[in-house]
């Protein structure tokens, strides 16, 4: 009796096209993945978001990597420490690059300029948080014997604010100790109106 002859086995050239492609691809992911870890950098960014007018401390800064480019004038991670003690030059969102331009080294009071601390009760203040760069004027409120109907036009003065700190007065009760950049001249009126414990504050303008 004759042997039948086995089947031919039949090649599913679907499968195989589909091999070769996932090898392919695999390929151009390696590649890929070479070429972008070839690029990548280690520079600096904003750990927590960062005022305008803010010191710099290490707790705020990261590095990060990311891949370079030449048109953004990224600051190296291995610059970072040279960082620590400046100023903000900008506000900075968390997770933001820092640039050359996100900081400055120039002192704060500049050169004409004096800084004067104001201790204010909540309710001398506005309801919207200051912060630093925010342009106000300091007033001068009634004192306990003063009729509001008599009252001359009040003492204000025009201030950027440096940096606020809450605290509590001698009493126990919240208060936020302002710190606000006033010309020299000003400063010794601003002073004398801070000593009475009689002033508010009035935000003007967030224009920066």
């Amino acid at each position: 009796m004759p042997v039948p002859t086995p089947p031919k086995p039949r090649r599913r050239w679907g499968l195989v096209a589909a091999a070769v492609l996932v090898v392919a691809l695999g390929a151009l992911g390696n590649v890929w993945l070479l070429q972008s870890s070839t690029d990548a950098v280690q520079v600096v960014a904003a750990r927590t978001a960062i005022e305008r007018g803010q010191v710099l401390t290490a707790e705020q800064l990261m590095s990060v990597s990311v891949s370079a480019d030449p048109a953004v004038r990224t600051v190296p991670a291995g610059d970072m420490s040279s960082l620590v003690g400046q100023r903000a030059a900008v506000d900075v969102a968390a997770g933001t690059l820092l640039t050359e331009a996100s900081t400055t080294v120039e002192n704060v009071p500049g050169e004409g300029f004096s800084l004067v601390g104001v201790a204010l009760s909540p309710a001398m203040l506005p309801g919207e948080p200051l912060v630093a760069g925010d342009r106000v004027r300091v007033v001068a409120t009634l004192g306990p014997q003063q009729d509001a109907a008599t009252a001359t036009d009040p003492v204000a003065l025009d201030a950027v604010v440096v940096s606020s700190q809450a605290g509590l007065d001698s009493v126990g009760q919240g208060q936020t100790i302002l710190t606000v950049q006033v010309p020299d001249g000003d400063a010794p009126a601003l002073a004398a109106m801070a000593a009475t414990g009689r002033v508010a504050v009035v935000l003007d303008s967030r224009d920066r």
